[in-house]
């Protein structure tokens, strides 16, 4: 029994050894809490000297052309005042009126395009956020597709189901001209 107490002893004091602050613990006696350090007072600094900052362009780089800064500056004048045109004394005729209104283009139309002419017809219906539309006898399938169209910014726009469109046009006197989107070829409505 006598060896067994004397290895028992022997691994305290190897196990009290690797506790040892030489081997990074915190030292023989252990308080079992967390250790602190003393915070560390930093010497004061000297604050970096500050001066004048400029700044200009860089010079172009080898080979470039001239710059907008290389072009002189030309001095502006007052542009002449021209009057305004008079008031002709007699009324003039005015030619047909372009629609330029959505409910200045509802109706019947006749569309020509390569394939040949047909009729679409222009609803003040709404389908959801765009009005209804009809076609007849178109041989172009994308225009006799159209079940939809909408005025926006001048222009008439007409759609095929789904929401693709299948034309753009603008009031011309008093007709529409305009494009087929797929191909790019021209297309007119007239009443």
């Amino acid at each position: 029994m006598r060896i067994g107490l004397a290895l028992t002893l022997c691994s305290l004091i190897a196990l009290g050894g690797c506790q040892s602050a030489r081997f990074g613990g915190p030292g023989p006696v252990a308080s079992g809490g967390p250790v602190y350090t003393a915070p560390q007072v930093l010497e004061p600094t000297v604050a970096a000297p500050s001066g004048v900052v400029s700044s200009e362009p860089l010079p172009p780089p080898p080979g470039a052309g001239p710059t907008v800064a290389d072009v002189p500056v030309m001095p502006s004048y007052p542009a002449p005042v021209e009057p305004l045109p008079t008031a002709p004394s007699q009324p003039q005729q005015i030619a047909s009126v372009a629609p330029t209104s959505r409910s200045s283009v509802v109706g019947a139309w006749t569309a020509r395009e390569a394939a040949g002419s047909c009729r679409v017809q222009l609803s003040s219906s709404p389908a959801l956020d765009l009005y209804r539309a009809s076609t007849s006898g178109c041989a172009n399938r994308d225009l006799g597709r159209v079940n939809a169209w909408d005025f926006r910014d001048g222009e008439v726009y007409l759609y095929q189901p789904g929401g693709a469109v299948a034309a753009r046009l603008r009031p011309a006197g008093g007709a529409m001209e305009g494009v087929l989107a797929k191909s790019g070829a021209p297309l007119s409505l007239s009443r």
